[in-house]
């Protein structure tokens, strides 16, 4: 009787983490970034109709990166659950906390029982009433939930973009200067990404209901001259 193919717990999470990383680091970096009027996300997308930002309800926005169709399932059963809490309880209820959460449990249930993890990182931002409010929940393909501060980097080359970012950054920036910091972090080895290459959007602190908007290619093109 042969024995059975056996391979220890540490070593099958291991590369699990491992597939989940080198899938999320062949894709393209995105940053999210506070600036006075409210939150940008900034992302290398050279696609004009598949987007890895995109609306979730009234103050909360929803970007990926990764494996593509992985994150989009994401987006939509995060739309699906915002709208049935809201429609359930009242629209003040649906918050970025509250869908971090959800969206660590799948994450996390993916990575422990699948025999693939899903390839993905993915963001949830809330713009609040006031600065110190906003939130942006940073969750990795393992479930784990990293609640960031000004701002945060999904992808690859996360770290070298980061440090980038950290030299540019400034607090109370406008929007056009939040862009350029996002654009120069993203521009590594001095090669400047092209503005139709770049995916914005924003999350507006306003007094309307819904904050989300994109920024047309005229707008970054704009800001980046």
């Amino acid at each position: 009787m042969s024995m059975p193919f056996y391979v220890a717990p540490e070593q099958m999470m291991k590369d699990r983490a491992d597939y989940a990383r080198k899938g999320i680091a062949r894709g393209r970096a995105l940053i999210a970034l506070q600036y006075i009027d409210g939150i940008a996300l900034v992302a290398e997308n050279p696609s004009n109709t598949l987007r890895k930002i995109s609306e979730i309800y009234d103050r909360i926005a929803f970007a990926g990166v990764g494996k593509y169709n992985e994150f989009d399932q994401l987006r939509v059963a995060g739309v699906r659950a915002a709208d049935l809490k809201g429609y359930q309880f009242s629209r003040l209820d649906v918050d970025a906390r509250g869908l971090a959460n959800q969206y660590a449990q799948i994450l996390g249930q993916t990575f422990t029982h699948e025999m693939k993890p899903l390839e993905v990182e993915i963001l949830v931002a809330e713009v609040g009433l006031t600065q110190e409010q906003d939130q942006l929940f940073h969750i990795m393909y393992d479930g784990t939930v990293i609640d960031e501060h000004q701002f945060t980097v999904l992808g690859g080359d996360m770290e070298a973009i980061r440090t980038r970012l950290v030299e540019r950054f400034v607090p109370q920036a406008s929007l056009q200067d939040a862009v350029k910091f996002a654009h120069q972090a993203l521009s590594l080895n001095d090669q400047q990404i092209a503005s139709s290459e770049l995916e914005v959007a924003v999350l507006v602190r306003n007094n309307s209901r819904r904050c989300f908007s994109r920024l047309s290619e005229a707008t970054i093109v704009q800001y980046l001259a």
